[in-house]
């Protein structure tokens, strides 16, 4: 599996390797700078104050071994083939805009319900791009939910993940859990692609 992974996957996939194993090292330090703090967080709970790089730092931070470990297994997964039909330049572009638009939905969230003193960590919003990209582009492979043994064509997978998503935000379900950044990495996704195909159909020579 490892040995399949193309450039762009790799390099996502070594520094959020690399950034886990700094947070071992130094517990706390860098969640204090890199992680994402809501914007008001520092005035009513005395949090670190929110930057702009925290909009793609935050991404390459987790929450702990099980966090990662999910999110580096679908990385390797699914990000592959959309790199080998995107291309390394594309795919980055994509998987960040993934992250940026996460972090942007989870903090609009924040403003509207109020900021919590926990910031938010993980790559699961670029992830939740790559997901809606592999659903549209291979709708008909199958995939399978960990704890549901059944095989899903990916199309459904997208569709019955995103609804879960929204539900379990709007009704609070596994608090801890940025559901409105999953929706926002899908968000972002989708503009991106809806961007290219505009692109491409303005200038079919140079998006071909």
């Amino acid at each position: 599996m490892f040995q399949n992974l193309t450039p762009a996957v790799r390099a996502i996939f070594l520094l959020n390797i690399g950034g886990f194993i700094l947070q071992l090292v130094m517990p706390g330090q860098l969640e204090q700078y890199l992680a994402l703090h809501a914007l008001q967080a520092h005035r009513m709970y005395g949090a670190p104050p929110a930057e702009l790089w925290q909009l793609v730092s935050y991404a390459f931070l987790h929450g702990g071994f099980a966090h990662l470990a999910m999110n580096m297994l679908a990385l390797v997964m699914l990000a592959p083939d959309l790199e080998r039909i995107m291309g390394a330049r594309r795919f980055t572009v994509f998987y960040l805009v993934s992250v940026v638009s996460a972090a942007l939905v989870q903090l609009a969230w924040y403003t509207y319900t109020g900021p919590t003193p926990e910031p938010t960590v993980g790559a699961s919003g670029g992830i939740f791009g790559l997901l809606l990209a592999y659903g549209m582009a291979f709708p008909q492979r199958e995939l399978m939910i960990i704890f549901i043994p059944i095989p899903i064509k990916a199309w459904l997978f997208v569709i019955l993940y995103g609804g879960a998503e929204l539900l379990m935000g709007l009704t609070n379900t596994a608090s801890g859990v940025a559901h409105f950044a999953h929706l926002g990495g899908m968000l972002g996704g989708w503009l991106m692609i809806q961007y290219w195909k505009r692109q491409a159909a303005a200038n079919p020579r140079r998006w071909r």
